[in-house]
């Protein structure tokens, strides 16, 4: 009889729920999933757990973030790293990684787009060839 008991109760509170969406009505349930879905990380979030994620997967803390930006398909991000430390400092190489995150900001891939010594920097050229 209990399982029958049991078996009404949560017929009723089915129905119960359909009929609560029916009407315009939300549960708690549907409150939690739509502040959920709502609820994106911003800017700072992103960026700290980019950096976060980054430093764990290649063991390389980033020193500067150079740019950002959200895209259709999440974030973009380019960070600049220490790769190899020499003496003096100015010898140094640094590298730039492209990153890539989903739009909860969880890191989706990552590679290096350029390399250079600390002390160098990017050749500019003017409207000429």
């Amino acid at each position: 009889m209990a399982n029958t008991s049991n078996t009404s109760k949560a017929q009723s509170s089915r129905s119960s729920q359909s009929s609560q969406k029916e009407s315009g009505e939300s549960t708690s349930s549907d409150k939690r999933d739509s502040d959920t879905a709502d609820r994106r990380p911003g800017a700072m979030e992103v960026l700290r757990r980019a950096r976060a994620q980054f430093a764990e997967l290649t063991g390389m803390t980033p020193e500067s973030v150079t740019s950002f930006e959200q895209t259709e398909d999440g974030w973009a991000l380019e960070v600049e790293v220490l790769e190899l430390e020499r003496v003096p400092d100015t010898m140094s190489l640094i590298a730039g990684y492209q990153v890539e995150l989903d739009p909860d900001g969880e890191l989706t891939g990552y590679r290096r787009v350029r390399r250079y010594e600390r002390g160098r920097a990017d050749a500019h050229r003017r409207g000429g060839p």
